[in-house]
């Protein structure tokens, strides 16, 4: 809905903040819209204080860490750098300009208070958190009066493992001074803090960016069960069964469980057995530089007949999308109602407002680990699918995918399962990683990662003993063993 059709259908007047005559662009306006629902006032900024928060998180020591050596070579200037949580708590606060700190102390920009637009209203740091973007906000751009003193240059910062949004960096200065520069500064101290954290994060890779896949279509077919994995546990067929049937009422089913647990295809599925001549339409959060034509697509694939909707990942939605996609659904199911749109998240607290006030029915998958006997009959799937047939497994091989606690889900399980398939035509232990084997949860150096999968590629070597493998990598038996308690491996034998 554009912003002039909004405003005659709820009678509200332009929030937009005038500078010059000249209206400030739509993020902004939009961004105002939001914190006049929350009801933040125009006038003094009245954040929550909170107190506390996770000092003890990857995010935290990372960043803290990249702001303060930051701050060793601003510390002359008039800047304040700060961190924030992905609900914009103020977690640190570094300057060398004393006026500086004693004006933010008077507008409670400070550690352990929140300045999300919810709190705060349209800030650099809210508005950052909110659009998942880099922003500058300068002086009347924000909706508290209080202040327009500042200029504010903020970048969110995620997980670069999971693809979380953890949180920003901050940076605010007077009002007077250019924002281009904080806006540098602040990518950059975003940009070292999410490295650190993959340096620190056991070794594991980085979750792949967006490729610019607007939406991915997958045509319909007579045959419901086509493509899926037969024999699954109970609670999968629970889930199943749960969402098959919300979709069959015309209900929008939201599937929440954690990262690669299977929730999108789970709702593929539910959606294939009710309408199973459908198209179905799958969209992921864009990169940044795609939002808009991501938006732009959306209306006429809406409109298409026999489509159905799979929106995954929604958590990770910018709210201005969020509104827009709201409203998009929103006139598709009024001229459709039996459209079928499911969507995903983590968590139904993470869900944007706008879409999780379209949410009738809440769908909960259960992780990997919780269901041991669906690890077989995946891996068996991942093989077919790979190789085109079927392969052995040996019992030794079997028992170790069966014992993984598979923290990455089904998406792990079919890296590894894949990787393996094209090794060999049967499928032992030795061509498994050492993640399957180890059920340790601490984080490991990068030295710790190839020590560990050195000892697994030797214990796992068929006919080599433990004395054999001790000396393979020069170590002491006991020191075999030791290591083997520190990693706590599982290695069948």
């Amino acid at each position: 809905m554009s912003d002039e059709a909004r405003r005659q259908e709820t009678g509200r007047v332009d929030p937009r903040p005038v500078r010059g005559g000249v209206r400030v662009d739509d993020r902004l306006a939009a961004s105002w819209r939001r914190s006049e629902d929350y009801g933040v006032r125009t006038g003094d900024v009245e954040p929550v204080f909170s107190g506390t928060w996770e000092r003890e998180s990857l995010f935290y020591e990372c960043g803290r860490q990249v702001l303060t050596e930051l701050h060793r070579t601003l510390v002359d200037e008039p800047v304040s750098l700060m961190l924030t949580d992905a609900d914009g708590l103020v977690l640190n606060r570094l300057s060398g300009d004393t006026s500086l700190l004693r004006s933010l102390d008077a507008v409670h920009l400070a550690p352990g208070f929140a300045f999300s637009e919810r709190e705060a209203g349209t800030s650099g740091l809210g508005l950052a958190l909110a659009d998942r973007l880099p922003t500058v906000v300068r002086a009347d751009q924000h909706y508290s009066a209080s202040l327009v003193g500042y200029t504010c240059a903020a970048v969110p910062v995620l997980d670069p493992l999971s693809g979380r949004l953890e949180g920003s960096v901050n940076i605010t200065t007077w009002a007077e001074q250019p924002g281009k520069l904080l806006l540098a500064l602040a990518q950059s101290a975003a940009g070292a803090t999410s490295a650190l954290m993959l340096a620190r994060s056991r070794g594991r890779t980085p979750r792949p960016a967006p490729r610019g896949e607007v939406f991915h279509v997958q045509h319909g077919t007579l045959e419901p069960g086509s493509g899926t994995v037969e024999g699954l546990s109970r609670a999968w067929r629970e889930a199943l069964a749960q969402c098959e049937r919300s979709v069959r009422e015309g209900r929008v089913v939201v599937a929440v469980g954690e990262r690669g647990a299977g929730r999108s295809t789970l709702l593929a599925q539910a959606v294939r057995r009710v309408r199973p001549r459908d198209r179905i339409l799958s969209a992921s959060p864009p990169a940044p530089q795609d939002l808009e034509r991501w938006l732009a697509l959306w209306s006429p694939e809406l409109g298409k007949a026999d489509t159905a909707v799979v929106v995954c990942e929604v958590d990770h939605l910018p709210a201005r999308v969020a509104e827009e996609l709201h409203d998009l659904i929103a006139a598709a199911r009024t001229l459709r109602p039996d459209l079928p749109v499911v969507l995903t998240a983590e968590d139904l607290a993470e869900v944007p407002a706008p879409l999780a006030a379209l949410v009738d029915a809440v769908v909960a998958v259960p992780p990997l680990r919780e269901r041991p006997s669906d690890v077989l009959p995946l891996a068996a799937h991942v093989v077919r699918h790979t190789r085109g047939r079927d392969l052995e497994i040996t019992p030794a091989a079997a028992r170790a995918l069966e014992s993984c606690s598979w923290p990455g889900n089904v998406d792990q399980l079919h890296t590894v399962v894949r990787r393996a398939a094209l090794q060999a035509d049967t499928i032992d232990v030795r061509h498994l990683p050492a993640e399957v084997f180890s059920g340790s949860s601490h984080r490991l150096s990068r030295l710790e990662t190839i020590e560990r999968e050195e000892i697994v590629r030797c214990l796992t070597t068929p006919g080599m003993s433990v004395k054999q493998a001790a000396e393979e990598l020069g170590m002491s038996r006991a020191t075999i063993y030791r290591k083997v308690a520190q990693y706590d491996l599982h290695i069948p034998r």
